[in-house]
This record gives C-alpha cells, sequence and structure tokens, in this order.
C-alpha cells in the first residue's frame, strides 16, 4: 500500500508541476542487472538443464530515453520517464545437461529481458549537484533464455528460448541516485533500481530485479 500512494504523490506533484514550463532531454548509458530471492531456482524451472555446483552473476546491458523536467521551484524538479532498459541474469558452472550422456560440460545460462522503465522523480538541483529518487514502473517487452555448453573447447549445445510467458509484465520499483548537471545541459548520473514485484507469472518465488545503472544526458 505505501508503494501506491507514494506513487499517487509523485503523480500529483507532476500535474500541479505543469504550471511550470518544463524541459525535455534525453539519456543513455550502461547497467549491471542481477535477480535476488530465489532467482536461481526461478531460472531453474525454465531452462534445459540444472543439478550441478553453480555461480552467479549479472547481465550488463543498456538503457535509453526521454525524460520531461516539471520545476516545482528554483530547485525541485519531477521528473517523469520512458526508458528502454535491458535486464536479466546468469548462471555458470558444471551441469548435467540433459539431453547429453556425460557430466560436468561448461554450461552457462544468460536470461534477457527486456523492459520499458517509467520512472516518476523527485530530484533536487543544488549547485549542478542532483539528487533524485522515486518510484518506477516497469513494463516486461519480452525475456529471452539463452544457454550454452561445451566441452574440450567443443560448443556442444547452443539454445535460444522464449521465455516471457514464464515472467509477470509489470514490475513496481523504487530508483534513486546522484548526478551532476553541468551548465552547458549535459548531465551524468549513477542510480540503483529496487524491484518491488516479484517477476515470475505466479508469484510464488521471491525473486526480484536489482539493476546499477550510469548514464549521460542531454537537456535541451
Amino acid at each position: 500500500m505505501k508503494k501506491y500512494l507514494l506513487l499517487s504523490f509523485m503523480i500529483s506533484a507532476a500535474v500541479s508541476g505543469f504550471a511550470q514550463t518544463p524541459t525535455f532531454g534525453v539519456r543513455a548509458g550502461l547497467s549491471s542487472a542481477n535477480l535476488r530471492g530465489d532467482a536461481v531456482k526461478s531460472l531453474g524451472n525454465i531452462i534445459d538443464f540444472a543439478d550441478g555446483m553453480i555461480t552467479t552473476g549479472s547481465r550488463t546491458g543498456f538503457f535509453a530515453g526521454a525524460n520531461a523536467s516539471i520545476p516545482l521551484g528554483p530547485q525541485f524538479f519531477v521528473e517523469p520517464g520512458l526508458y528502454y532498459s535491458q535486464k536479466g541474469y546468469t548462471l555458470n558452472g558444471n551441469l548435467t545437461v540433459k539431453g547429453l550422456d556425460f557430466l560436468g560440460a561448461n554450461a552457462k545460462a544468460q536470461l534477457q529481458t527486456n523492459y520499458l522503465d517509467i520512472p516518476v522523480l523527485l530530484k533536487a538541483n543544488m549547485g549542478g549537484l542532483e539528487v533524485f529518487a522515486g518510484p518506477q514502473f516497469s513494463y516486461l517487452m519480452n525475456a529471452n533464455l539463452k544457454t550454452t555448453a561445451g566441452v574440450l573447447g567443443f560448443n556442444l549445445l547452443d539454445k535460444t528460448m522464449d521465455a516471457t510467458a514464464q515472467f509477470n509484465r509489470w514490475d513496481v520499483g523504487v530508483t534513486g541516485g546522484l548526478g551532476y548537471k553541468f551548465t552547458n545541459g549535459v548531465s551524468v548520473s549513477a542510480a540503483y533500481d529496487y524491484g518491488l514485484s516479484k517477476i515470475n507469472a505466479d508469484k510464488s518465488l521471491e525473486a526480484y530485479n536489482r539493476a546499477f545503472k550510469i548514464g549521460v544526458g542531454f537537456n535541451f
């Protein structure tokens, strides 16, 4: 309930802020995304191999999109935005590969999820230094799972499958970070996305999106 009240407050602030003249901008950068919670079990339910010693890691991707900066006063702004964002997760290890008559193949699975992120940020600008935070809605465009396995330098498995139906289409979270805006309109920022919604379709597992982002923007 608290996250929806916060979202309602931010949207109300954005509407009231339209009495001021907004500016528009673009932003793009790199992301390092991961899952937290029962993430390994979640992927194990849909991949073609499991049962072994595994390590987990993040997926490196990018994000890009546009935003509007709506003044609430000399130093405070509401910034709604729309971004394409790559997220996901990786598994690595010596696993049992179903359908092959040996164990210990060097296998890797990478969950590749592509979202539309819709943040509504409250931003403070203090002499160029920017601090921002707010709720974020994310819509899953698609999810693919790429699996590879090999032994002795030979690639024995290379498969990509559509896993979209296994995941919840909508994710509600919060995001926040720091940045610096130069007088010429160029800005740099670092932010962390913290998903609050369970990502699997039936919401039976405690698995959530997490992502660290660094970006460069420009306000017109």
